[in-house]
């Protein structure tokens, strides 16, 4: 197993830098790269490391086969004021969901809401980042996307459902913190298994079963096997409404159609739905912001249960470890460096350096 003593840390700044250079290299456009560049950074700075740069070498692969385009634009289409469809033509669904949130948030501005669904799209990393981009402009949003087969459906066993994750977000006052609610029907996100996979780590029991529908800590046994849904036909039933959401609606795959990042043999037809709104459609922003600030000084005040020092906010541990990173960087383990840097090698990129490494060249 690996322990924190084995950790290297990549400061943010060599990590986008290493992630723009890597995906220029492979046909994609240097704004295209900036969105996924400064989305997988996100995520390993807020503590998503099942969603950060390490994903490189999975997108990378379906570049190479041909079932992700690297240089597609994605169009959209009005429908009414307030609903767009976008098509991402197969383009990374970090630039697809970047290019719908905007329009969502352009017509919000003006009408109090925007609505849009994406179809033709693919993984698009942490749902959090495309929350954090609504909640810039001063605004709440939903996000939605389906995923590929992971969840037996409740009653079930063999993989159906994807691990989609349903996502919110909502401005603070001038006291308290955002809302950001980004999580999987699943008891935990399937990148995390994949993670334990990289670093040789075992998964708690509680996760996952095997193929044979046994409970397991490996991680391998895991991936062949379904995760297991959160509050049982709960997580189940949110499984299904993100299909509905983003897949049905959408006119992309649904049903187990989707499929996985990790598969580089077809193409994924991943699904979206993001709405953002407006916060002053029935008060003041300045209420708003007042009661948000309310909202939040209750929940984290709360009296707590034996054994809890501190309650927080949905969002807030993730925006303390951002600040945490962004001071002393971002952990990775030493495997997880070389994978990268396997893939700078077979173009010429300039390695990923650890802080370690860049202090010794100065």
């Amino acid at each position: 197993m690996s322990s924190p003593n084995s950790y290297v840390h990549v400061s943010p700044a060599a990590a986008i830098r290493f992630t723009t250079a890597l995906l220029t290299a492979h046909s994609v456009s240097p704004k295209d790269a900036s969105i996924v560049a400064h989305a997988l950074v996100e995520a390993d700075l807020r503590g998503h490391d099942t969603h950060g740069i390490t994903r490189l070498p999975s997108y990378i692969a379906r570049i190479r086969s041909g079932v992700l385009s690297p240089s597609a634009t994605p169009t959209l289409r009005q429908f009414t004021p307030v609903v767009a469809h976008l098509d991402a033509n197969n383009a990374f669904g970090f630039v697809a969901a970047h290019a719908g949130m905007n329009a969502a948030i352009e017509m919000a501005r003006t009408y109090g809401i925007g609505m849009v669904s994406v179809k033709h799209s693919n993984h698009f990393g942490m749902s959090a980042w495309i929350v954090q981009q609504a909640l810039d402009a001063g605004m709440l949003s939903f996000v939605f996307t389906n995923s590929s087969p992971a969840l037996p459906v409740y009653g079930g066993k063999g993989k159906l459902m994807g691990v989609s994750p349903i996502a919110a977000g909502a401005p603070a006052g001038k006291r308290g913190k955002p809302m950001i609610v980004d999580m999987a029907p699943s008891v935990v996100a399937r990148g995390k298994v994949y993670k334990a996979v990289r670093r040789g780590e075992r998964i708690p029991e509680g996760w996952a079963l095997d193929k044979n529908g046994k409970p397991t800590t490996d991680p391998k046994e895991a991936l062949e096997g379904v995760m297991l849904a959160m509050g049982g036909p709960k997580g189940s039933a949110l499984a299904v409404m993100m299909d509905v959401f983003s897949g049905v609606l959408s006119g992309s795959a649904f049903a187990g159609g989707v499929a996985s990042p990790y598969d580089a043999s077809r193409v994924a037809d991943v699904g979206h739905f993001l709405v953002a709104i407006k916060l002053d459609l029935f008060m003041s922003r300045d209420e708003f912001g007042e009661r948000m600030d309310t909202l939040y000084e209750t929940v984290v005040r709360a009296e707590r249960a034996e054994g809890v020092e501190r309650i927080y906010f949905p969002g807030e541990v993730e925006l303390e470890t951002k600040e945490k990173r962004l001071r002393e960087g971002i952990p990775f383990v030493q495997t997880e460096v070389d994978a990268l840097n396997e893939e700078a090698k077979e173009t010429g990129v300039e390695y990923l350096r650890t802080i370690a490494k860049e202090r010794a060249r100065i």
